[in-house]
């Protein structure tokens, strides 16, 4: 399989994430352009964006589906898809991804080459040393870990991130429960983008 690349702000998204709440589990969606040309495969899976979804209600599938219909909506009008799937287990040491195949299944119905990310919270730190993501796609009906040459980040984004988490960036981060809590909350994530943006650019 051609190999999955994953841009700066997703990245980040998903760290802050998980770096908001350490003592839940934590999931979301993967975006990524939407290209129907026949050398898409062979140019590999960029993953641009990444929508978080949860940190209570991860086992709630109707939830999971209208999130799912409302990502998808905004996302089609954004040239965008779901091509991905990305948690983070409560256990520091629970690298197991079971609990997101249903919802990483569903979205290879529509995206064969999705991808299943678990983020490996014993590499999560301050300073972000290591790329902290475990990353899986699905081949003859099971998910199977890429080996680690075989997916990459973008430039700057493992200092981005370090940066991000040390600013408690992740404050700014809204994912489905809290937009369900007060649906004034932007679960878009406009405004965190503009701050991971010129992080990066800053750290560049």
């Amino acid at each position: 399989m051609a190999e999955i690349k994953f841009s700066a702000r997703a990245y980040c998204k998903m760290i802050l994430h998980a770096a908001k709440y350490p003592h839940c589990a934590i999931n979301g969606l993967l975006l990524a352009e939407d290209s129907k040309s026949k050398d898409a495969k062979s140019k590999g899976l960029v993953i641009t964006d990444a929508v978080p979804l949860f940190h209570i209600c991860l086992q709630v599938f109707p939830m999971t589906e209208v999130a799912l219909t409302q990502v998808d909506f905004w996302a089609s009008k954004a040239g965008l898809v779901i091509a991905g799937y990305y948690m983070a287990n409560e256990n520091i040491r629970d690298m197991s991804h079971e609990r997101g195949q249903r919802v990483a299944d569903k979205i290879a119905e529509n995206f064969s080459s999705a991808c299943l990310v678990v983020i490996n919270n014993q590499k999560l730190s301050v300073t972000m040393d290591n790329v902290a993501l475990c990353v899986l796609q699905n081949a003859d009906g099971k998910w199977k870990p890429k080996d680690r040459s075989s997916f990459s980040v973008e430039a700057n984004s493992l200092d981005s991130a370090a940066v991000l988490v040390q600013q408690r960036a992740y404050e700014e981060l809204v994912d489905f429960d809290n937009h369900l809590d007060d649906i004034s909350l932007d679960w878009t994530n406009a405004q965190l983008n503009d701050i991971i943006d010129n992080a990066v650019q800053v750290v560049g």
